[in-house]
């Protein structure tokens, strides 16, 4: 059976409520369907947030059956799209025209993620002759065994939690500083802490900070976060960020506020965490893994070969 369909650019005042409620209808039926997230976070809020993202919408009649959300191009970063069609429409080539449709839209370096690196993507992938560009791992250890080593604070650091706005600028500088070159996590700004702040998950306490002692200075931060139980996935904690000042590498400042983050997940009782890193990142990688995480999936970027 074939099936007539458009693909609609969609500036976002032109995407409706109903049409919005339908697109991250399709992520969550999606994501029970293949055991991970289609499209991530920040595609997500993209879908209900006026921003810069160009807006892909695939329709049998009246019927949304795809998605596509491109983020354009930057100083520090190709553009990067994420795709994802409904489950009782998929085999049908939906997938594939929009992930053209969408690097058409992002220009010749785009990029377009396959969370999970599942066998339809790569399906797509080698039919339209894209190679794997970047590899984002997933990395999980239950909290219980092993057991959490101690948090040991270097000698001229202070480790405390988030204070509100007035820690602001401080961790604005540092994640800049330590994710220049990332194409999600640089260049934030005020409004991205904002938002994050602003997230049911957000928890003060939550977030560790490492200053040089008896300054204003921060050398580092960790945030966590904890995702809510979702239909047989109990909750589950994240490390979500950590960021170390360039200027400040080298003091084991990394592994003091991972570990300080996993304590604190452990206490909320959590069964599990998990963690994201860049698969080429040996080093982070290897930290991890001697902290008792093993890789549990891979998220692939492709592009045009």
């Amino acid at each position: 059976m074939t099936v007539s369909f458009d693909i609609a650019k969609a500036e976002f005042a032109s995407i409706t409520e109903a049409m919005a409620e339908d697109i991250l209808a399709i992520v969550s039926r999606a994501t029970v369907a293949d055991g991970t997230a289609p499209i991530s976070e920040q595609a997500v809020k993209a879908v209900t947030a006026d921003g810069d993202s160009v807006h892909l919408v695939a329709t049998d009649g009246a019927t949304v059956v795809g998605y596509a959300g491109v983020v354009p191009s930057n100083e520090n970063a190709p553009a990067m799209a994420e795709v994802v069609v409904d489950p009782t429409f998929r085999g049908r080539g939906i997938g594939r025209m929009l992930v053209e449709r969408a690097l058409t839209e992002g220009g010749d370096d785009a990029r377009v993620w396959a969370h999970g690196n599942l066998a339809p993507a790569r399906a797509v992938a080698s039919h339209l002759g894209l190679e794997v560009a970047r590899e984002l791992l997933q990395m999980r250890r239950p909290l219980a065994a092993p057991e959490l080593p101690d948090v040991v604070v270097p000698e001229g650091v202070s480790l405390r939690t988030y204070r509100g706005h007035q820690d602001d600028a401080e961790l604005l500088r540092v994640n800049n500083a330590a994710f220049s070159w990332h194409p999600e996590q640089g260049g934030w700004t005020d409004k991205d802490i904002a938002e994050r702040r602003d997230e049911s998950w957000f928890d003060p306490a939550g977030v560790f900070l490492a200053f040089e002692e008896g300054t204003d200075t921060l050398l580092g931060f960790h945030w966590t976060k904890v995702h809510p139980a979702e239909g047989d996935e109990a909750e589950i904690g994240e490390v979500y960020v950590v960021g170390i000042d360039p200027a400040a590498q080298g003091r084991g400042l990394g592994r003091v506020l991972t570990l300080a983050g996993l304590h604190y997940l452990e206490n909320r009782q959590l069964e599990d965490v998990l963690l994201y890193v860049e698969a080429d990142n040996a080093a982070a990688v290897h930290t991890y893994e001697r902290l008792g995480f093993d890789r549990f999936h891979v998220d692939a970027a492709y592009a045009r070969g």
